[in-house]
């Protein structure tokens, strides 16, 4: 299991998550969305992708992969949490 972690420079919901994930045994990576490969990378998990009223993209985006599928796709870190309790 794998993740990947979609970011913006500045983002403060950003910045905790990664925090929160640095306590957790998970292998993974961020992907800076200010970068081109990056913007390119999330097209790909576009049925993923909240928006908020405004049309702008809800980050942090923590995608989940198992065996290359999505397992699950998160934006808080109280779904995080619910997550985790869930796999318990």
């Amino acid at each position: 299991m794998e993740y990947l972690l979609f970011t913006y420079p500045n983002c403060d919901k950003c910045e905790a998550f990664k925090k929160k994930l640095k306590e957790l045994p998970f292998e993974g990576c961020e992907i800076d969305l200010v970068r081109k490969e990056g913007k390119a990378r999330l097209r790909e998990f576009l049925a993923y992708v909240r928006r908020d009223e405004r049309g702008a993209i809800v980050l942090p985006l923590f995608i989940v992969l198992n065996e290359g599928r999505v397992e699950v796709a998160l934006n808080t870190l109280e779904e995080l949490e619910a997550w985790l309790k869930s796999r318990a």
